[in-house]
């Protein structure tokens, strides 16, 4: 069976060098790509896909909230995270969102390969590699340690908060989500009451830690 996978990094680069690579193994065919998270979800949308390789950290929309869009609206769809972070709050943040599985970018060709047949057969797979980092994090919340879980907001307030930390305007965010302006300044507003938080400074450092956004885009 020939698995069908979409490429979903804002590199190009990669996205190149990955699809060369999938492309010597005989079973798995590059079918689209794209170079952020709501492009992604409107490809989607449009072809026929098994996986979808995901990259976590991307502009305008991030690959857990895409992961969740693509989960609800494909369930058939399978998405890997592949990702240079290693942080728990990444790997807790995909397979939250319906991931089924998370590798490294340094990991080799051989592992990408077979995490997506091990995840075409309907299991999942997650790197060795993020493992302590997935119990580490798991293991802060327990003690209290980390603060409110950005899953205290809607998809919606996740995706407004991402692009405020990323500099945007409400009248960008309003034009790039098909919203007025107002309804954007009021997601704003509600999101800062369930955080308890009074600027863009605060939203950002938020953003930045719960994984919606990074320092490198």
């Amino acid at each position: 069976m020939t698995i069908k996978v979409i490429l979903a990094d804002d590199h190009n680069i990669l996205r190149a060098g990955l699809k060369s690579l999938l492309e010597t193994a005989p079973n798995i065919e590059v079918v689209g790509e794209a170079d952020n998270g709501r492009d992604t979800v409107a490809l989607v949308r449009k072809i026929d896909a098994d996986i979808v390789v995901m990259d976590v950290a991307m502009p305008d929309m991030n690959g857990v909230d895409a992961t969740r869009k693509i989960t609800q609206l494909a369930p058939g769809v399978r998405v890997l995270a592949l990702s240079g972070h290693s942080d728990g709050v990444y790997v807790k943040g995909m397979l939250e969102a319906g991931a089924k599985g998370y590798l490294l970018k340094d990991a080799a060709t051989t592992e990408l390969i077979t995490a997506l047949n091990t995840i075409a057969k309907g299991r999942i797979y997650v790197s060795p590699s993020v493992t302590d980092a997935l119990v580490g994090d798991y293991l802060q919340r327990l003690k209290g340690e980390i603060g409110p879980d950005s899953q205290t907001l809607s998809l919606r307030e996740r995706e407004v908060l991402q692009l405020v930390a990323e500099g945007k305007s409400s009248a960008q965010i309003a034009a790039s989500l098909h919203l007025s302006e107002r309804t954007i300044e009021t997601h704003r507003k509600r999101i800062m009451d369930k955080l308890g938080m009074r600027s863009i400074a605060e939203l950002t450092k938020y953003a930045i830690r719960e994984g919606l956004t990074s320092l490198d885009k």
